[in-house]
């Protein structure tokens, strides 16, 4: 087989994992659209409130969660090493790790909650929709997190077609219950944007079970006999799992909580600022799933080449996959800008929150170009195991230089909220130039066969 032949092979492989953990993750993002979607048509104090509830929310949620994703590398080098009997304890150490974390979550949060509401500067309307969305929301945090687990250890056998089908339910399910619980349909009480966080937490429980139920009884999944066996807790196997998934986990939490900390820091302008950041911030989520989406196929196709010692693929794997997202971002640049007003009108009616949403939207335009080249090579590192660089560049980036530089401009120029978007994008430019010079060093290393890189 010639180069061109190998190239299309992989170009297809490359597709055949990604397009179905795309549609996974535009469905997983579809329930946070559907509760700003949803809270902005009712008011812009719900749309404020399930803001201020979500950017507490998400880094937690993106933060512990990329703990989990170490599931994927694991098991997609013990595949391609062909040590696939140890799978299964594997995976269920990190449905073990998985309650704890859970554990630790509620815990934490029965204490820090009030506390972090009450210290910021809040409408008492949007404090109260926001604290009634972290206490419903917080009811789900366990199905999600079992939840995460099995599907990294589906999607590491390359069978990403189920766990899109799984992530679907979640669509009428979610959407469903939103519609009934904001505005109190079918007998029970409207609860605004308060009813987002019970919906999710359902949502959670219904694709947490079908999860386990196609883990349990479908092919190829059921052969591993996950469930036929209690394990001992391995603290030797949680160790290993969070060796890799805590600078997996905070590189995530680093990335995703500087947008939430800015989020925060827009509760000193007014409720129409918050409520415009947090319209444009969702629609600039959106976009990220591509590059998401890419990521994640990286770390599957890259460890399983990596484990099977083929280097040489596992770069060319890398590569097409950062030219797919950095084409697919300039495409998604130009449809955002020529479509400006309608994605605004998407969420909100009121015209002051309408023409600012309009302005934060340009600005998304340059920091999702930025995404397109940082999170695949994130990914593909990943897969390779190599994840501290990440971790340390995650943090100089986005809040050494990030976040620093947004609050200067916010608050000592003219630029008001506005310098907060232009400081996002310089940390994740400076981001995507570090993460970039780490893949190169990463490949160079595996091309010379190092034994580190053979495990």
């Amino acid at each position: 087989m010639n180069s061109t032949d190998k190239l299309s092979q992989k170009t297809k492989q490359l597709f055949v994992i990604l397009l179905p953990i795309l549609v996974t993750q535009l469905a997983m993002f579809a329930m946070n659209f559907f509760d700003t979607f949803m809270s902005g048509h009712v008011s812009a104090k719900d749309l404020a409130g399930v803001a201020i509830g979500t950017s507490i929310w998400i880094p937690i949620q993106t933060g512990l969660s990329g703990i989990l994703f170490s599931v994927t590398p694991m098991v997609a080098q013990l595949v391609g090493a062909g040590r696939k009997e140890e799978i299964p304890f594997k995976v269920v150490q990190a449905l073990y790790l998985a309650v704890g974390v859970s554990a630790a979550v509620l815990l934490a949060g029965a204490f820090a909650l009030n506390p972090i509401l009450e210290n910021m500067n809040l409408e008492e309307p949007v404090r109260r929709i926001a604290r009634l969305f972290l206490i419903s929301i917080a009811f789900g945090i366990l199905p999600l997190f079992l939840y995460t687990v099995l599907r990294c250890f589906m999607d590491a056998l390359g069978h990403t077609k189920v766990t899109m089908f799984i992530t679907l339910l979640s669509l009428p399910v979610n959407g469903g219950l939103n519609y009934v619980l904001i505005y109190g349909k079918m007998g029970l009480p409207a609860l605004g944007g308060a009813g987002t966080g019970v919906a999710s937490a359902i949502t959670y429980w219904v694709i947490f079970l079908v999860a386990l139920a196609v883990a349990a009884r479908m092919q190829p999944f059921a052969a591993f006999g996950i469930f036929r066996k209690l394990y001992r807790v391995s603290l030797s196997v949680w160790k290993e799992l969070l060796k890799m998934g805590v600078p997996i986990g905070f590189a995530i939490l680093f990335e995703t909580s500087v947008f939430a900390a800015v989020t925060l820091l827009m509760s000193n302008f007014n409720t129409v600022t918050i409520a415009a950041h947090q319209a444009a911030i969702n629609f600039a989520s959106f976009l990220y799933m591509i590059p998401l989406s890419i990521s994640l196929s990286l770390t599957i196709l890259v460890g399983f080449e990596a484990g099977a010692g083929r280097y040489k693929d596992a770069r060319q794997y890398g590569y097409l996959g950062i030219g797919l997202a950095v084409g697919m971002s300039l495409l998604c640049a130009v449809v955002l800008w020529l479509f400006n007003e309608q994605v605004a009108g998407i969420y909100t009616r009121e015209p002051d929150v309408l023409a600012l949403t309009q302005h934060f939207l340009i600005y998304a335009i340059f920091f999702q170009l930025s995404d397109a080249i940082a999170a695949p090579i994130q990914g593909a590192l990943r897969g390779y195991k190599d994840v501290n660089v990440t971790f340390i560049v995650a943090l100089v980036s986005y809040w050494v230089v990030g976040l620093p530089v947004g609050y200067g401009l916010a608050n000592y120029t003219d630029l008001g909220a506005y310098g907060y978007w232009i400081g996002l994008i310089s940390g994740l430019a400076l981001g995507a130039v570090g993460l970039f010079a780490r893949l190169a060093s990463v490949q160079r290393k595996a091309r010379l066969g190092l034994a580190a890189f053979a495990k």
